[in-house]
């Protein structure tokens, strides 16, 4: 994707980055003990704490995520906002008052509280660490992608300004600071989430595209016996170059107006015609190339239109203003123009193209889009459960969630926090549905990155209320990603080196090895966010789920409700939960896509491992308790 940098947005983003950092300075100096550092005191409010939950929860996952899988897969895309839902009901009656009252700074103590063990002390960290830096990687994923339309920087670039950021807030303040970031932006970022949405309202559904889409060219080619495009038809300036079938997709190469570039050819009514991608070149020599032409000649546009709108029974070409009700029943009505992602080779030129498929809007608007329903096999379906189950049992269990249950003075405070948190997401991931259905039909898509999509659709409507956005979504992750810094260093410092190495160190000096932590961490994670540019940050936090809910649910859970949990069972149940979570993640087809290899190719063929993780690492928890009965006060 080509953008155009706004001074105006570049104002707004520095603008957000100074007060953020202005609050970071002011709390610095009341941070002085590990409680404050590591708890903010457990001194916060509990409505202040309901909307720094929503949050730390609304991250990059949500806004750019959810919102671009939404534009892109329709409801199946919606699926992600209901799991991440859902899975704060466990929290509300299981997890919640439990939690303050177990623990002190960290996950661990919570799991450490009656046991006193070192292997608990020592595995629940490094659960911590896993998960944090798993739910690090989308944040700074979608840190880069933001910075590119805004800044006009490259990807790399955003990743290490909000490592740096977010290195400099967590090694000054702590969770004071992070938490009051945390409450700033979830508010703003309610706030004008449902201003876009009114915008989408009164423009209602459009079949006009923006200025900037870019306008498909169906050309009709010559066929012969061999099935083979010969010329194109009425237009003999245009070179037929090359023919090549990748799987039950036939693609044509051409040369149009001094470029080559590649359509795909389909059958239309009763003929077979060429019809124009969207695609990026990247050449032997590392040239990237838009639909043919080099960066300057500005052809990659956005996309993403209506090809037939119904209302009151008959075919319209815009239907005004709308009310929340009739604008989704009007999408359900209409036709939608989605885009397939194809990749082939070619003469060592690496060929990424996207192109166009007509959806109904009845389709758009149920499951099917993303994760099959009708002719799915049973590893498609499993994967489909075991996303669901990573999501709703996950929330509960994520350590950066978790520690901010110590930040309020009662159990009864952490219970009525959560409340707040619950009705703040519903709402937002409400808003969510037609902020990602307003980016699919109004011509703002980046094929490049989905995670685009919200930010995106608010420059449509100008560009103040893109830098806003942009900026209180850089805000987001910026305050996310503080919370999982700070989970780090407490689990480094606090867990592994004050408790379970036994230094025993004085207040400042744990409070020090926590900001030398956050750097390490920082760093990590700067590196982390680069190699996974162009994922979903959506799919990426679902994985960070499934590693939490399989490494501390079981833990969690049976050490509140089942008796004869040992210490031993404890630290055996994270150890499968990780170990198996990973390795089906690491040999997955997604990831095997990654690694630049074939999806079918991947020896185990769920991208998502919760259904197998979960029931492991419960399982082994209960095998490894009733062995160790009599072992269950000191391990």
């Amino acid at each position: 994707m080509i953008y155009d940098v706004s001074i105006f947005a570049i104002i707004i983003f520095i603008i957000f980055v100074a007060v953020v950092l202005a609050l970071s300075f002011y709390f610095a100096g009341k941070t002085k003990s590990a409680a404050s550092y590591y708890a903010a005191g457990g001194n916060i409010h509990w409505g202040v704490n309901g909307i720094a939950f929503a949050g730390d929860y609304l991250s990059a996952a949500s806004f750019l995520g959810i919102c671009g899988m939404i534009a892109y897969s329709g409801y199946d895309g919606f699926l992600y906002s209901i799991g991440y839902l859902a899975g704060w009901i466990v929290a509300l009656f299981v997890v919640a008052e439990p939690m303050k009252r177990m623990g002190k700074f960290t996950f661990t103590d919570a799991l450490d509280f009656k046991f006193n063990s070192r292997s608990i002390k020592l595995t629940a960290a490094i659960s911590t660490l896993i998960v944090s830096i798993f739910y690090l990687i989308p944040q700074m994923v979608g840190a880069g992608d933001l910075v590119v339309p805004l800044l006009g920087l490259p990807h790399w670039v955003g990743v290490v300004i909000v490592g740096s950021i977010v290195i400099f807030i967590v090694a000054t303040a702590g969770m004071t600071s992070t938490t009051y970031v945390q409450f700033i932006k979830g508010a703003l970022l309610i706030i004008f989430s449902i201003a876009l949405t009114v915008y989408i309202l009164n423009k209602g559904l459009n079949k006009e595209p923006y200025d900037n889409y870019h306008k498909y060219v169906t050309l009709t080619p010559v066929i012969d016996s061999t099935n083979q495009v010969q010329a194109i038809e009425g237009d003999e300036s245009i070179e037929v170059l090359k023919q090549i079938e990748v799987g039950e997709k036939k693609f044509v190469k051409v040369k149009k107006d001094g470029f080559e570039n590649w359509y795909n050819l389909v059958q239309k009514a009763d003929k077979m015609v060429l019809e124009e991608m969207l695609s990026v070149t990247v050449t032997a020599s590392g040239e990237k190339l838009y639909n043919g032409a080099p960066k300057t000649e500005r052809k990659f546009y956005q996309v993403g239109h209506l090809t037939k709108i119904i209302s009151n029974g008959e075919e319209v070409e815009s239907t005004g203003r709308t009310n929340p009700f009739n604008y989704l029943t009007k999408i359900e009505d209409s036709e939608i123009v989605r885009y397939s992602k194809v990749t082939f080779s070619d003469e060592g030129n690496n060929i990424t193209a996207w192109h166009p498929n007509i959806t109904s809007g009845k389709n758009i608007m149920k499951p099917g889009l993303l994760y099959k329903l009708s002719g799915a096999n049973i590893w498609e379906k499993l994967n489909f459960i075991s996303l669901m189950l990573a999501l709703f049992l996950g929330t509960s269990a994520l350590p950066h969630i978790l520690i901010r249950y110590y930040t309020v003075p009662s159990q009864k405070d952490a219970r009525k926090s959560t409340i707040v948190a619950i009705a703040a997401i519903g709402f937002f991931y409400i808003l969510t549905l037609y902020m990602g259905l307003g980016a699919m039909i109004n011509g703002v898509l980046d094929m490049e990155s989905s995670n685009m999509s919200g930010p995106l659709l608010a420059k449509s409507f100008g560009v103040g209320l893109f830098s806003i956005i942009s900026a209180i979504a850089f805000a987001t992750i910026l305050g996310t990603v503080s919370g999982l810094i700070v989970a780090s260093s407490g689990a480094i410092a606090h867990d592994l080196m004050d408790n379970y190495f036994k230094m025993k160190m004085p207040d400042k000096q744990k409070v020090m090895a926590g900001k030398i932590s956050a750097f390490g961490v920082g760093i990590l994670a700067i590196v982390l966010g680069i190699a996974f540019k162009g994922m979903n940050v959506s799919f990426l936090v679902g994985l960070a789920f499934a590693v939490a809910a399989s490494a501390n649910l079981p833990a969690i859970m049976m050490i509140l409700f089942w008796k004869k949990t040992t210490g031993r069972g404890v630290s055996a149940s994270i150890v499968i939960g990780i170990i198996s979570s990973i390795l089906i993640i690491v040999f997955s087809p997604t990831m095997f896509e990654r690694y630049g290899l074939l999806k079918t190719d991947a020896p185990i063929p769920l991208d998502n491992p919760g259904i197998i993780s979960i029931p492991l690492s419960f399982l082994t928890l209960v095998v490894v308790s009733l062995l160790t009965q009599k072992k269950k006060e000191a391990v």
